[in-house]
């Protein structure tokens, strides 16, 4: 199969990325955050989360962030929305674009969000029905589908029967997410290979960690699949809390990178991404986890 041609990037550092850090981050910071991504070029950012501070204190003020943000016309300001409250909270935020997550694993399930795969499942029944009300479109994320803390390897079996459910009760894109990052390029192509027997390549994506630095070769081995939709975090941020050893999202730096020297379109503009990069690790007081804008500073 012949790689796409145009690719697009769902940027999740101002929900996925902030989400792991352990300092406050305040609302001013989280609005230049992704006002930098917008100029960038990015035509997606996942820009928060509709759920309890109690269980996600960074997610506070995603309201107040999605008020004072600068939309750009054409792109798409998303947000997390796990539950009818947290969809609810969205549209009186004017988020148009909402995301629900699922996982492969039982166990995970069980850990991260206390209930089996289907009655994770039967959970977003009230908020499709809302969506569809609102005109609001959905995006469903899979976790765990290359591997589990608890159960290890998960079969693409499973994988596809949860993203087939998730494509058939409404959501329009499937983002397919190696929470762990302990996938390799041969089971990723498998995997592909295999959900897309339910569900169209054209309404999946890709979301890799690079736990075991696998998250490029990963990125790669979809695009063989055919594959043009990948999830992927400024500098590197994120990981998961509920999987011990879980590091950062890819950095969309380094995509962006490998996209341009495989002249595929992005429209992003890596030098104002790499900026936008430093700008928040420069407010985290960390450093950045792309190679990419590790090897341009030290040039």
């Amino acid at each position: 199969m012949s790689l796409p041609t145009h690719v697009r990037l769902v940027e999740v550092g101002p929900r996925d990325g902030l989400q792991n850090e352990a300092q406050p981050i305040s609302v001013a910071d989280k609005v230049q955050l992704v006002d930098a991504l917008t100029a960038a070029g990015l035509g997606y950012i996942e820009v928060g989360s509709f759920v309890s501070p109690k269980w996600v204190p960074q997610m506070a003020g995603s309201a107040e962030v999605f008020a004072q943000i600068q939309r750009k016309p054409g792109v798409t300001y998303g947000a997390l929305a796990p539950n009818l409250r947290g969809f609810e909270d969205a549209i009186a935020a004017g988020v148009k674009e909402v995301a629900v997550f699922a996982a492969a694993s039982e166990s995970f399930s069980q850990r991260n969000i206390n209930c089996s795969i289907s009655e994770s499942l039967e959970r977003f029944v009230p908020i499709m029905d809302a969506a569809k009300q609102h005109g609001v479109s959905v995006r469903g994320y899979v976790s765990c589908v290359l591997g589990c803390p608890y159960e290890g390897d998960i079969a693409p079996e499973q994988v596809a029967r949860v993203a087939r459910e998730l494509y058939a009760m409404g959501c329009y894109e499937v983002s397919l997410g190696d929470t762990i990052g302990t996938g390799t390029a041969g089971a990723t192509r498998r995997m592909f290979e295999v959900v897309s027997a339910d569900v169209p390549r054209e309404k999946l994506a890709g979301h890799f960690h690079d736990t075991y630095g696998q998250a490029m070769a990963n990125i790669y081995a979809s695009l063989l699949e055919g594959i043009a939709v990948f999830d992927s975090s400024i500098a590197g941020l994120g990981g998961c809390p509920y999987a011990k050893g879980a590091s950062g999202n890819v950095a969309t730096e380094d995509v962006v990178y490998l996209l341009n020297g495989l002249g595929i379109e992005t429209g992003i503009d890596l030098d104002a991404l790499i900026r936008a990069g430093q700008q928040i690790c420069t407010v985290l007081g960390r450093p950045t986890g792309s190679r990419v804008a590790k090897a341009r500073s030290a040039q």
